[in-house]
């Protein structure tokens, strides 16, 4: 799936940044990442959640390595991971001690794809300087990428102190929204400057400004874009649980991405008590899609629901099917090409589920209430059978996994 270059306008990034075996920026499409929360020091739990990520289709995966015993751990998780033929590349995510452990521990340094650095949490005064200095060091010698991720929770304070105070002098001063925003670009657009000065190549940064707020971010990151070229992350930081944290975080960079604005997204979501960490992927990957800047799996269209539709049937068959189809793309993707543009719909009363059925690759209109008990199927928009029974979930099924393998080529293997 692409978008118009005529509505939407193309990536902003000129500059391609590989990290690991995947493209950033540089007309590459816009790369899913999220980040574990397990404790890195357990190096089998953080296996299987990196593993049960890149799963879901996250391209990319960061971990914490903020300790010694972390830091060791690294490589023997790098090491699980390659064993179970998980090669998704990591992230490590430094604060505080960062240029102690790329030091001392030169395997993990070696181990990681990437380094993520916050400028606002690596020293003060002429430690911060020299501290930064050793991890952007470490990230040349060892050919790695490093992402200057701001966040307004933790800016320098003596930057933050120097742009108020000129704010002050100023004969036309901003508002302390303004301020902020202002010093979450020059840490940003400054830390970048001097990590090229100490030898990183540009195709090598990736930056990113993360605030909370939906209107905050949007703007942050239109100025952002304005003034640099490098590479940017985007992510609203501490987005919320459930619904809030979904809804904000779509609206956020969704505005954003049409906007020509992101080469990597992440959807911080917090989870529920024992919730799946890899719901923030789903949902990262259903904002590119449902805005048409990438495609990952089938898309399930159902109607809401109305008097008409007393039964849930209808209801319980559009789950499954969308459960099916995210659950049969692991085996799809490995075999046949573009499935993953296949549209389906689940419609259930005679009003418009003929018509919008005919609108998807494969749809179904099922009978609401007081119609008869049969379903439509429509293949390509023509009708091609007529479903009724116990069994109207498994035949069509049946003849969602016939389309994939008539419709859509089988991938060619290398010799």
């Amino acid at each position: 799936m692409t978008i118009s270059q005529d509505i939407f306008p193309p990536r902003r990034s000129s500059v391609g940044v590989r990290v690991g075996t995947i493209d950033v920026g540089g007309g590459a499409p816009v790369v899913v990442q999220s980040m574990t929360n397990t404790d890195t020091e357990n190096e089998i739990a953080t296996a299987v959640q990196v593993a049960q990520l890149a799963r879901a289709g996250s391209e990319l995966v960061r971990i914490t390595v903020n300790t010694a015993a972390a830091a060791k751990a690294v490589p023997a998780i790098r090491a699980r991971l390659d064993d179970m033929g998980c090669h998704v590349p990591l992230i490590g995510d430094f604060h505080f001690n960062g240029h102690k452990l790329v030091t001392e521990y030169p395997d993990c340094a070696k181990a990681l794809a990437k380094y993520r650095i916050n400028p606002g949490n690596v020293g003060h005064g002429k430690k911060r300087d020299e501290q930064f200095s050793i991890l952007i060091e470490a990230a040349c010698k060892y050919g790695k990428p490093v992402r200057i991720g701001v966040n307004w929770g933790s800016l320098d304070p003596e930057l933050l102190a120097r742009i108020m105070d000129e704010n002050a002098r100023s004969n036309d001063p901003k508002d302390a929204a303004l301020v902020m925003r202002e010093a979450l670009i020059t840490s940003a657009l400054e830390s970048a400057a001097r990590a090229e000065e100490i030898g990183l190549g540009r195709d090598r940064i990736i930056l990113s400004c993360k605030v909370s707020g939906v209107q905050d971010l949007i703007a942050v990151y239109r100025e952002l874009a304005a003034r640099c070229d490098y590479a940017l992350h985007l992510g609203l930081t501490e987005a919320g649980m459930g619904s809030k944290g979904i809804v904000a975080s779509t609206a956020a960079l969704s505005v954003l991405l049409l906007g020509g604005i992101g080469d990597t997204i992440r959807v911080s979501l917090t989870p529920e008590p024992g919730g799946d960490r890899s719901r923030e992927v789903v949902v990262a990957q259903e904002i590119l899609q449902t805005t048409g800047l990438r495609a990952f799996v089938p898309l399930v269209a159902a109607c809401p629901g109305c008097g008409r539709t007393t039964s849930t049937y209808f209801q319980e068959l559009a789950e499954s099917i969308q459960d099916y189809v995210r659950t049969q793309m692991l085996v799809w993707r490995e075999e046949y090409d573009g499935v993953e543009n296949m549209t389906l719909a689940v419609l259930g009363c005679v009003v418009n589920g003929p018509g919008e059925s005919k609108h998807a690759n494969i749809g179904i209109s099922l009978p609401g209430s007081g119609e008869r008990p049969v379903a439509p199927v429509y293949v390509d928009g023509q009708k091609s059978v007529t479903l009724k029974g116990d069994n109207i979930a498994g035949e069509f099924r049946q003849i969602v996994d016939e389309y994939v393998q008539m419709k859509y080529p089988k991938k060619t293997v290398d010799a």
